[in-house]
């Protein structure tokens, strides 16, 4: 009977690894799946040891097999080495928590070294804000989101990405190497079952995209999304994933108390990642992701 187990078990994991594209969306609840489907690698263990328990070599055969699937389609995220070299800007963007009274000292952190710096869930006039206008001598806050630059922004405008409000932000930062439109959004939430919202925020995430003609694009921002879930289809490609290219690993951002999914981004086009990875943000719930990006 264990083996039986351990075989239809391998099977069905492997199966959801390998085919998750096309299972349908089942009221919400494949695009959290999907989320957490680099997690799916730790039934490999578990599998063996009841395969070895089962004595069968079949059952230990059949245990490997989402062990392959796993290493072929996430291998090369925790192998990979950053291309490194020299880089023109320093990005990040964080989720500061709305209810975190130490988010002045996460931003200052985690902005000492960066370029550009994208905040969501601002408080207007909070301790975040207050902050990083004093480390930054140009910035665009929109309702909870804001863009802080240590060069000029022009350009700046608020936008609706199908909420009904703005809680996103197109700008154009001048560079010492040229300019670069800067999106900064925070999509919309996603829970068990109610995802609509969200894939409606990311459909009018990727029009904006598509009509932006600017040669180079970055976009910062909490989308409520992971890497490995189909929504991101939408936006990679035909934007980059920092942290796919040039990542140390798979970077997860969220619950900061132990990470398990990112859904805090940055994503780019007409340029280069040459580093990327996360950051502590004292008293929020998410980390921050960082990237380093040469033009």
């Amino acid at each position: 009977m264990l083996k039986r187990v351990v075989i239809v078990v391998s099977v069905a994991v492997s199966a959801t690894l390998a085919g998750h594209r096309l299972i349908p969306a089942l009221g919400g609840f494949t695009p959290i799946l999907e989320s957490l489907l680099p997690w799916t690698g730790l039934a490999v263990p578990l599998l063996l040891t009841a395969a070895a328990l089962a004595r069968s070599t079949g059952a230990v055969l059949a245990a490997l097999l989402p062990g392959a699937v796993w290493a072929a389609m996430f291998g090369s995220t925790l192998l990979q080495t950053p291309p490194g070299g020299p880089s023109d800007l320093a990005v990040g963007t964080v989720n500061v928590g709305v209810r975190n009274n130490a988010s002045g000292e996460a931003v200052r952190t985690i902005a000492k070294d960066l370029d550009l710096l994208a905040a969501q869930e601002l408080t207007r006039g909070g301790p975040a804000a207050k902050q990083l206008n004093k480390m930054f001598k140009y910035h665009y806050p929109v309702s909870t989101v804001g863009l802080w630059s240590r060069y000029p922004l022009s350009e700046t405008e608020p936008l609706d990405v199908g909420m009904g409000w703005p809680r996103a932000l197109r700008a154009v930062v001048t560079t010492p190497k040229g300019k670069v439109t800067v999106y900064v959004m925070h999509l919309a939430s996603a829970r068990p079952g109610h995802t609509t919202s969200r894939d409606a925020s990311l459909a009018k995430a990727r029009e904006l995209i598509d009509a932006d003609p600017s040669k180079r694009i970055i976009l910062l921002g909490d989308l409520n999304t992971a890497t490995t879930d189909r929504g991101m289809r939408g936006l990679t490609p035909p934007l980059i994933d920092a942290q796919s290219e040039a990542g140390d690993g798979f970077g997860f951002t969220w619950p900061a108390s132990f990470p398990v999914t990112r859904p805090d981004h940055i994503l780019y086009r007409g340029m280069t990642a040459t580093k990327a990875g996360v950051a502590p943000a004292t008293g929020s719930d998410h980390r921050a992701a960082i990237a380093w990006l040469r033009f």
